[in-house]
């Protein structure tokens, strides 16, 4: 399985990309995501599953059922677009709450034996060159923490940019 997340509009997403396969979930902003409150009751209250009921709750066991993620995310000073974000946030049940050593780092154990490769597209009109460096910084940090093998980053302009680049199939 496959699964998109992406901040465009849901109109424009599918005009984009309108052969989507079977295989793949796309996750887009609806509207009723919440924030996550810092709760840590994805550990402890409920394991690995958010007690937000919003219909991200289950986003920890979502990616360890796939084998590529594909992120399109505004580009915002560095970082993911808020929803995006928080997508990532929500996510932090993919992890166990206990500790190891990597690299001289510490990082949180993993939840689950999968692994999944990471697509990252920020796009905007504008991005600088320490814009670009801060997101990879940040991709890379995020794909340490996810225990992902294999990632990319691409930076493109427009929407027209990213039906070329993407490859959603």
């Amino acid at each position: 399985m496959k699964v998109i997340i992406h901040d465009l509009e849901n109109e424009q997403f599918e005009l984009m990309f309108p052969h989507i396969g079977k295989d793949t979930l796309v996750i887009s902003d609806t509207g009723r995501i919440r924030n996550c409150i810092g709760c840590f009751g994805c550990w402890i209250k409920t394991p690995g599953e958010c007690v937000l009921k919003d219909g991200y709750e289950q986003m920890g066991a979502i990616l360890s059922q796939t084998e590529k993620v594909i992120i399109i995310s505004r580009c915002c000073y560095g970082g993911y677009s808020p929803f995006v974000k928080n997508v990532f946030d929500r996510s932090i049940p993919y992890c166990l709450p206990f500790f190891k050593t990597k690299k001289n780092e510490t990082h949180h154990k993993p939840r689950y034996q999968s692994n999944f490769c990471l697509s990252i597209y920020f796009y905007g009109e504008q991005i600088t060159a320490r814009e670009m460096d801060t997101a990879r910084s940040l991709v890379k940090a995020n794909s340490i923490n996810f225990f992902v093998p294999q990632y990319e980053v691409s930076f493109l302009k427009t929407p027209d940019d990213l039906r070329k680049a993407v490859i959603v199939q």
